[in-house]
């Protein structure tokens, strides 16, 4: 009975890292708060209220323009009896008005992003090959490989203020700045053993965001925690959380507070708040 139970534990512990939980979390510049449940989107108010944003959608990601116009997609599965999935991609408007700016489309993204920089570039990973590449993209349909690197497995991506592309690459955080050249930021971050990206364990490293000094976060899911990266290379361990819960993704806000969004073995969804005193806020 005993190793039943402890198979089980191990089992639930897993279910966050083999999952593919939704990283979005962004802040608008009067303060607010939009998250991703994989159900909805919710909005926390600068006074710590929550509401539903945009209901029932089910996106990964979110993007947030410089005129805080919030976007992301609903993705949805049409049965076994097809077995085949469609897509749009939303757009809510700073007033409110919610549209759909690509309309209902069979299958998956795969020329449109949300990692977006502020030149008008979007960008998305090139998984035809073993040898995984970056791609650059404007909304006019041109796109172009941006430098010679090949990846493993390119995961989640984020763009720095400066232009910089920040992406997991399985378990190692990389820079790819404007001309392509690539840098190493974090290596195996999250379990040294780990020498080649499965079904099981590429999730083990999830959101990756900056900070207004330049210092670059990761949720690592798989060790429940969410490591640092400062701008003179240091590496250290900035936030921890326990069973049941893991973090998939997170944000520093304008006051320098970082949030953190994550999930638990039964796909509830959270978001805690660490705040300037070290004191922390659910919500």
């Amino acid at each position: 009975m005993t190793k039943v139970l402890f198979s089980v534990c191990l089992l639930l512990s897993s279910l966050c890292l083999w999952a593919h939980p939704g990283v979005g979390i962004v802040e608008t510049s009067r303060g607010a708060i939009y998250y991703t449940d994989l159900k909805q989107v919710w909005r926390i108010s600068p006074d710590g209220a929550k509401t539903i944003a945009v209901p029932n959608v089910h996106t990964h990601e979110l993007y947030l323009d410089e005129n805080d116009n919030l976007f992301g997609e609903h993705l949805w599965y049409n049965g076994e009896r097809l077995d085949t999935w469609g897509y749009y991609v939303w757009k809510l408007s700073a007033a409110g008005k919610l549209e759909k700016v690509i309309p209902d489309t069979e299958g998956f993204r795969e020329t449109y992003s949300f990692v977006r920089d502020h030149f008008g570039n979007m960008f998305w990973a090139n998984r035809e090959n073993s040898c995984q590449t970056l791609v650059r993209g404007d909304d006019n349909g041109h796109s172009e490989r941006l430098g010679s690197g090949c990846f493993e497995n390119i995961r989640w991506m984020h763009v720095m203020k400066d232009g910089t592309v920040v992406l997991v690459d399985f378990q190692d955080v990389k820079k790819v700045d404007k001309d392509g050249r690539v840098t190493l930021v974090g290596e195996k971050v999250a379990n040294k053993s780990w020498l080649k990206s499965t079904r099981d364990n590429q999730h083990s490293v999830l959101g990756i965001w900056s900070d207004g000094t330049g210092s670059l976060y990761t949720a690592i899911s798989s060790e429940r925690l969410v490591k640092k990266f400062s701008a003179d290379g240091k590496e250290s361990t900035v936030f921890k959380t326990t069973f049941p819960w893991s973090p998939s993704g997170g944000v520093v806000d304008a006051q320098g507070r970082l949030w953190i969004l994550e999930c638990n073995i039964t796909n509830n969804v959270r978001v805690e708040r660490v705040n300037a005193n070290g004191t922390i806020t659910t919500f």
